[in-house]
C-alpha cells in the first residue's frame, strides 16, 4: 500500500502533551494514563501488565502469528539521596546521563503526598561567580558536584523534612519543549516521547484509513527502558517480529540525521536481525522514505531486554534522529513524520518470512539463508533512493 498521510498536528500536539508530563523511570503512571486515553480515543483495545506496561492490539487478518512495535514512555531523571544540612538536596541519576547536562535544569520534586509537589533548580556546588570567582570554572563534573535548590524558604535539613521531602523522592527534569518555525524541536526527553507520539500518529493513520493489516500487530509501550528493563514482558511466542522505536544518535562520527528515518544495524548488544533490518530498508526504498543506516556503540533499546528475556523473534531498531541525546536534545518534525510513515507501511506489509515465521521453531533445511530475499514488493511501487 502507499504510505499513508500522517496527521502532523496530532503528532505535534500529542508529543507536547507527553513532554509536559513528567515520567522518570519508576514514576510513569500519569503519562501512561495519557497514552492509554489517546489509544482509547482511537478505538484501540489495550491491556496493562502488573508492572504497568501497556499493550494495545491492532487486529489483523490472522493472529496465529503477530508482530510488535515497542516504544518507551519513561525518561531519565533523578532521585533524592540525601537531605543536606544547608537545605539543598543531593540526588543520584535515574538512567544513564551526565550531571553536566543537568546543571541549570528546572526540576519538579514529587513527594509521597500526591497533592504536593515542589519545584527547584539543579545547581553546581559553586554556583555564584560573585562568591567563588574563578573556582566556578574549575569545579569538577559529577552528581556529587551538584545539588537541588528548592523554591521554598528552606535553609536546613529539618526545613526539608517539614515540607515532607524524603530520601527516595523522585525528581523530574522539566522538558521545556520548543518547536522552531522551521520544524526543529528542542526539549529534554524527546527520547522517547517523540517516538511515542510518532507511534500514536501511525496508529491514527491506520485507523483513519481503515487499513487492513495482514497479521495482528501490538504496540507495546514500556516504562523501564532507561534503566535496562524495557520490553521484558507483555508479548508471547506468537510474536515473530519486534521493531523497537527509539532515538537515533546524531553526533560526530554517526550517520543518523534528524530529518530521516534511521535504521540501526548494530548497538551495544550486537547486530540486529539481518533479514528484518533489510526488510525495513527495502520498504524505505520502495516507498521513497528517506533513511540512513547507522551503528550505535553506547546504546541499547527495548529490543535488547526483549531478546534477553527469551522472546523468540526477529528484532530491529528504527529511530528518529536526536542531537545531544540525554542532554540538550533536538530533533525535527520531518524525521518523526517519516518514521510514522514507515511504521504504517511496515505494519501493512507481510511478515519478512511468512511461512517460516508461522511458528517459533522449524526445520534446519527450511531456515531462510542470506541468499533468500524478503517478501517481494508490491508491483505498482518502484524503488526509491535513500536520503
Amino acid at each position: 500500500m502507499d504510505r499513508l498521510k500522517i496527521d502532523e498536528d496530532y503528532l505535534r500536539d500529542v508529543m507536547l502533551e507527553l513532554l509536559r508530563t513528567p515520567s522518570p523511570s519508576g514514576r510513569t503512571d500519569a503519562v501512561m494514563q495519557i497514552i492509554g486515553d489517546h489509544l482509547a480515543d482511537l478505538g484501540v483495545p489495550m491491556r496493562l501488565t502488573r508492572r504497568g506496561v501497556l499493550r494495545s492490539t491492532l487486529a489483523g487478518e490472522t493472529d496465529d502469528t503477530s508482530r510488535a512495535v515497542a516504544v518507551h514512555a519513561d525518561t531519565i531523571g533523578c532521585m533524592v539521596k540525601r537531605l543536606k544540612e544547608n537545605g539543598r538536596l543531593e540526588v543520584v541519576p535515574i538512567g544513564t546521563h551526565s550531571a553536566r547536562f543537568a546543571e541549570g535544569a528546572q526540576v519538579t520534586v514529587f513527594v509521597d503526598d500526591l497533592t504536593q509537589i515542589y519545584t527547584g533548580t539543579v545547581l553546581p556546588l559553586k554556583s555564584s561567580g560573585h562568591n567563588f570567582g574563578d573556582d566556578v570554572d574549575t569545579q569538577g563534573v559529577g552528581w556529587h558536584q551538584v545539588e537541588i535548590r528548592i523554591d521554598e524558604p528552606v535553609t536546613t535539613r529539618q526545613d526539608l523534612i517539614d515540607l515532607g521531602i524524603q530520601v527516595g523522592d523522585f525528581v523530574a527534569l522539566d522538558a521545556a519543549p520548543q518547536i522552531v518555525r522551521n520544524g526543529f524541536i528542542k526539549s529534554r526527553h524527546l527520547d522517547d516521547k517523540a517516538g511515542v507520539a510518532a507511534c500514536l500518529a501511525a496508529v491514527k493513520a491506520l485507523r483513519d484509513h481503515g487499513a487492513l493489516l495482514p497479521v495482528t500487530a501490538y504496540l507495546l509501550v514500556t516504562i523501564g527502558e532507561e534503566v535496562g528493563m524495557g520490553a521484558t514482558h507483555g508479548l508471547d511466542e506468537n510474536v515473530a517480529e519486534l521493531v523497537a522505536v527509539d532515538n537515533a544518535v546524531v553526533s560526530d562520527g554517526q550517520e543518523s540525521r534528524e530529518d530521516t528515518v534511521n535504521i540501526g544495524m548494530l548497538d551495544s548488544t550486537g547486530p540486529f536481525d539481518y533479514h528484518l533490518t533489510r526488510r525495513l530498508i527495502s520498504l524505505c526504498e520502495q516507498h521513497q522514505v528517506p533513511y540512513r543506516r547507522d551503528v550505535y556503540r553506547f546504546y541499547r533499546s527495548d529490543a535488547a531486554p526483549a531478546i534477553e528475556s527469551g522472546l523468540e523473534c526477529r528484532a530491529a531498531l528504527v529511530g528518529f534522529g536526536v542531537d545531544s541525546s540525554h542532554g540538550h536534545e533536538r530533533t525535527h518534525l520531518d524525521g518523526l513524520r517519516r518514521l510514522a510513515e514507515l511504521l504504517t507501511i511496515y505494519l501493512s506489509s507481510p511478515l519478512t518470512f511468512g511461512e517460516w515465521d508461522e511458528g517459533p521453531t522449524g526445520k534446519l533445511e527450511d531456515f531462510p539463508s542470506h541468499s533468500v530475499q524478503p517478501a517481494e514488493p508490491e508491483p505498482e511501487h518502484t524503488p526509491g533512493r535513500h536520503g
